[in-house]
Parts: structure tokens; sequence; C-alpha cells
């Protein structure tokens, strides 16, 4: 387990250990403590929040040998268990519709179906970007799960819901899988790093919940990379985070939003100088630019907001974005964002990376002149 990386070796191995899906959990628990079983489910929200982990869990919970009736949570003890949890379930079929979208595959899934479990009571088949079969191979699916053999069950986890095809969605309970907010995020983290015996500045945990966007998978994944990049048996600080993301720190972006306001296009362009030179990526600061932007923006409609960006933010950052948001108009503000986003779009293809960015500066404080 110790030379696993983060989001494989946490896992969840019980419902209780899932972070922020508490009505996916309490639904699909009650149905197995009660034994009300379905033969096909859908699993859809953005990546990275647990619908593959979810659904193992939900396998491993039915074919558990030791659960009694009215429990709902795996033993993790018994051989089906530990088969599930090592990846070597016979019984416990994955497939990857990314790769095996055709209908070959399918049929061949079918012609396994109708074979008993070999060890357990439910052959469960978990098919992960399932909006990617192709229509000759879901149209095959369909078949099977209008008429399923009672020992099969189908877990379906797609993405992209709205490119499933309607009557498939309609065989199937469907559960929309969130994304977690900031705190949830945050606390998963300081969990893994108790569990791992490392020091952490909150801050930076913020960071890099604030870069997941609500995906575990790639929080945990950020959360290693800094682990690694920390010295053994050092604190694990923004400072970290910022190097490894090439991202800048508030000050920076506070500093830059300032010199827009008060229309110093050289302190701005020596500004991203800086940055460039010290390792920043410039498009990450254009990325998180416009989100302090966009809060600015909420902010001016609607000053009693409360957003993750905030929830990480000091009373002192706070009270510097309202500041902006409370001297600006509506229409400045807007103005602002329309002129770096045109410039996050044109770095892409600029062959002189900052030069969009400069640009936008010039426009936005020269507009009067």
């Amino acid at each position: 387990m110790q030379n696993l990386v983060l989001y494989r070796k946490y896992r969840p191995k019980l419902f209780s250990e899932v972070a922020g899906q508490e009505t996916v959990i309490q639904t699909l628990t009650n149905s197995i403590a009660r034994n009300l079983i379905g033969h096909g489910y859908l699993f859809s929200g953005a990546h990275g929040c647990g619908k593959t982990s979810v659904a193992r869990l939900f396998a491993k919970a039915i074919n558990c040998q030791n659960r009694k009736d009215g429990e709902f949570e795996p033993c993790d003890k018994c051989d089906s268990c530990l088969e599930i949890n090592h990846g070597n379930s016979i019984d416990l079929i994955e497939i990857d519709a990314a790769s095996n979208r055709g209908i070959d595959e399918i049929r061949e899934l079918k012609e396994g179906i109708r074979f008993s479990p070999t060890k357990s009571k439910y052959k469960v088949f978990i098919i992960d970007e399932a909006h990617q079969l192709t229509k000759e191979a879901a149209n095959a699916l369909l078949k099977t799960l209008e008429e399923p053999p009672a020992h099969a069950v189908f877990i379906l986890a797609t993405t992209e819901l709205h490119k499933m095809i309607a009557t498939i969605v309609s065989r199937c309970q469907q559960f929309t899988f969130k994304k977690l907010k900031l705190p949830e995020l945050v606390s998963r983290l300081e969990y893994i790093l108790k569990q791992e015996k490392i020091k952490f500045e909150k801050q930076a945990l913020e960071l890099i919940a604030i870069k997941a966007s609500g995906s575990v998978r790639d929080a945990e994944k950020l959360l290693d990379q800094a682990v690694s990049f920390t010295e053994s048996g050092g604190v694990l600080k923004a400072e970290t985070l910022q190097i490894i993301l090439g991202v800048a720190d508030k000050t920076a972006i506070f500093n830059f939003l300032e010199f827009l306001q008060t229309q110093k296009a050289n302190l701005a362009f020596n500004l991203l100088s800086e940055m460039r030179f010290s390792g920043v990526d410039l498009k990450e600061f254009t990325k998180d630019l416009l989100e302090y932007l966009q809060e600015a923006l909420f902010l001016k409609i609607e000053p009693t907001l409360e957003s993750d960006l905030l929830l990480s933010l000091t009373n002192e950052e706070k009270e510097k974005l309202m500041a902006l948001a409370k001297s600006s108009t509506e229409q400045e503000l807007k103005f602002i964002i329309e002129k770096f986003m045109e410039a996050e779009n044109k770095m892409k293809y600029a062959s002189i990376i900052q030069l969009p960015l400069e640009l936008a500066v010039v426009d936005v404080c020269f507009k009067n002149q």
C-alpha cells in the first residue's frame, strides 16, 4: 500500500469514507440494507467525483459474504471484499467504453452475462465513460438492460449524461454526483495528511482545492505531487504549491487588479514580466485573474455572496475584492473580463506568450483616451 499514489491508497473502502455525496450514498445504502437491488444504475457527474469508486463499493457491498440483513457496509475482510479491493474479482467486470466502445465488445459482454457468478451472488458490470459507446453497441446493451438475468447488475458511469441515449437512461436508476465544495475538499486533504503524519499550511490545501475545481481525484493527485516535492519531515506550504502549479500568489493578483483600476499600465507590464521570469504560468495567472474579476462582478450584483474563492481569502483580501466591486460599475467589470477572456484565447496561439495580456492591459488602462 505504501507504494500507491494517494488517490489510490485512500480510495474509499466503506460508504462512510465517501466525501461529499450524501444523497447518493444514502439512497444506495438504503437499497442495500433492504435488499432492493436493481439491475441498472447510471452514475453521472464531473470527473474525479467518485463515480467509479462508489460503483466498486456497491459491488463489494452486495457481494459481501459477511454482510447481514439490514446492514449496508461491506465487511472489507471476506474473500469477495478483498478480491475487489485488489482488483482481481472474477465477478466484477470493468469496461472502459472509451477504448472498448464497439459492438464486438458488447456482444462479448452479453455472452459472459449468461453465465452465473463464479463465487458471488451478483455478477457486476461497471461500464466507465458509457457515453462513448457507439450507437450499435448502445443498442446492443439496451437489449441486455431490458431483460437481464437475475444475477447481473449494470453500473454505467458517464461525465456527459446528455450524450447517453434516452432509452438506456430510462432503464437505469439515475444518480448525479456533484463536485465537492472547497471546505469538503480541504477536509478530505487534511484527513489524508494527518494519516500520512505530514504537517501542512491550510492555505496550501485551499490552493489545491481551488485548482482541483471540485474533483477529489485531481485534488489528491496535486497533493501527491506537493508531498513528493516537500522535504521529508518538512511542512507542506502554499509556496510549494505555487512553484508546482506555476501560479502567482494572491498578492500579485491583487496588485495587478489595482494597477488596472488606477490605470498604471507600466506597473502592470513590469509585474507580468517579473512573473514570467520567476516561472509563473501566465495562462494560469490569466485563469486566476478572471476568477477574481468574476467574483468582483458577482459581489457588485450581490454583496452577500459566498463562494469557494471567497472562503479561501483572508478578511483583508475580501475587503480588497469588495473595494474593487464597489469602485467599479457592472459595465466596467464586464469590459475588463471580456478583454482578458480574449487575451486568454489568443495566448493559445501567440508566439510571445505575454503579448495578448499586455494588449488587454492597454485596452483597459487607455479605454477613455
